[in-house]
């Protein structure tokens, strides 16, 4: 049995047992629906081969071709993926479009036993949902900022506050980029910009607009990807918890939250070289210096004074933020620290829901 889906929401989507996308691996790698699978059933040599040959030669041969692709693929697909799955199974399949190849599994699939789902409208349906929420909609969104220097922990301390019962919107995970030129994990490349977009709005969907979500304050971009409008909208105007540590205790921190730029003198200057169109070329070479022999102490105080702290500055008197809800000035960046600050903030957003 072949059921046509419409409803994309996160209700509706956790019906199946599996969310498969049939596209191309490249395809699935530029965005995708969460929690899918990839279970391409012609990948993307084989995919590139059928278009040219229905572009060259015709309809009707390229679908021949790609027929037997697919059977192999989806034949493969049986007997690896599909093997352990039981007689009710139940996936949700999608393509491009929600066509022939969506609908060539679910055929298959179905003559299996398996009650299959097809995506109506496909992969498309999705994106649009997903460009409606976050770069057409005016609707504003209950944004509060977590709000400090560089090195004060923000990220550590919304993980906490998410732990106390806050709604969070964690930019930099998603992004998979802690925001600095020294930011980015060789071994966790980022997302997709489309996919960036995807996370944002799957969790927006599925939290309580009547109350506070909060946001580590960003610039627009992290790494390469783009805070969207509607989202960055509210985060120019929003209301901030704002916290402040010695620059001394947030150079401290900063060792253990750098751990593979500390490890890695060569990423290290690598990111220093992004700094120098902004520096001098002693203050740059002085920096270089401090990589060199390993005094990563002195090198992220320096950091912080020299460029940090001043670009921090530069945004907040650009920026349009509202009045702090909150204060905070942390001696000390520890694990306790942060599980009491994530208190009084859970406190805070509370009052302020109310």
């Amino acid at each position: 049995m072949i059921e046509t889906i419409t409803d994309i929401g996160a209700e509706s989507l956790a019906r199946f047992d599996a969310i498969i996308d049939v596209r191309s691996p490249s395809e699935f790698a530029a965005d995708h629906l969460p929690g899918a699978i990839n279970l391409p059933v012609l990948d993307d040599a084989e995919r590139a081969e059928v278009g040219t040959i229905y572009k060259q030669e015709s309809r009707f041969t390229a679908r021949r071709v790609g027929a037997a692709y697919v059977a192999r693929n989806v034949a493969r697909h049986l007997e690896t993926a599909f093997a352990d799955r039981p007689s009710k199974f139940h996936p949700l399949i999608y393509c491009w479009r929600g066509g022939m190849r969506s609908n060539a599994m679910a055929t298959i699939l179905s003559q299996v036993g398996w009650r299959c789902g097809v995506l109506q409208g496909g992969y498309k349906t999705w994106r649009r949902a997903v460009t409606a929420d976050l770069r057409d909609s005016e609707a504003p969104l209950p944004v509060v900022l977590l709000d400090g220097q560089t090195g004060v922990a923000k990220s550590e301390i919304l993980r906490a506050a998410e732990n106390e019962g806050a709604q969070i919107l964690d930019l930099e995970a998603l992004a998979r980029h802690r925001g600095s030129v020294f930011g980015g994990y060789e071994d966790d490349p980022q997302p997709e910009q489309k996919y960036f977009e995807t996370l944002i709005h799957d969790r927006l969907r599925r939290f309580d607009l009547k109350k506070p979500i909060l946001v580590e304050a960003e610039s627009n971009r992290i790494g390469r990807c783009e805070v969207p409008k509607r989202l960055w909208t509210a985060m120019q105007s929003a209301p901030r918890i704002a916290l402040a540590a010695p620059i001394e205790t947030r150079a401290d921190y900063l060792l253990t939250a750098y751990p593979d730029i500390t490890g890695d003198r060569a990423a290290a200057l690598e990111a220093i070289g992004r700094l120098a169109p902004f520096h001098s070329k002693e203050t740059v070479a002085e920096w270089r210096n401090l990589a060199e022999a390993g005094a990563w102490r002195a090198l992220a105080a320096d950091l912080m004074r020299a460029h940090y702290d001043p670009a921090y500055e530069r945004s907040r008197k650009r920026g349009r933020c509202g009045p702090p809800l909150a204060q905070f000035r942390l001696d000390a960046l520890d694990s306790a620290t942060f599980e009491r600050v994530a208190k009084e903030i859970a406190s805070a957003l509370l009052s302020a829901s109310n």
